[in-house]
């Protein structure tokens, strides 16, 4: 499974708000935002603060993605362990 912060990016269009003004409001590092522009994980906490400055739930701004190397990883084990 991976992450994918593409709500993240289309709220802040919807909200014409810069990344940057958000960034800066929420406390949040540079290095952390370039973490979600590759769809890295980040803390909780910094999910937490962008939806303090966002007023939204973390639905709202991330998404859980199954990927298919993952899941064939999953069946492979599920199946190696019968």
């Amino acid at each position: 499974m991976s992450v994918t912060y593409k709500k993240l990016w289309k709220l802040l269009i919807d909200k014409e708000l810069k990344k940057k003004e958000v960034r800066i409001s929420a406390g949040i590092s540079p290095s952390t935002f370039s973490k979600m522009n590759r769809n890295e994980y980040v803390a909780l906490e910094v999910l937490d603060k962008l939806c303090a400055v966002l007023d939204c739930d973390i639905g709202d701004i991330v998404e859980v993605v199954k990927t298919d190397s993952v899941n064939s990883t999953v069946s492979g084990t599920v199946h190696a362990s019968k």
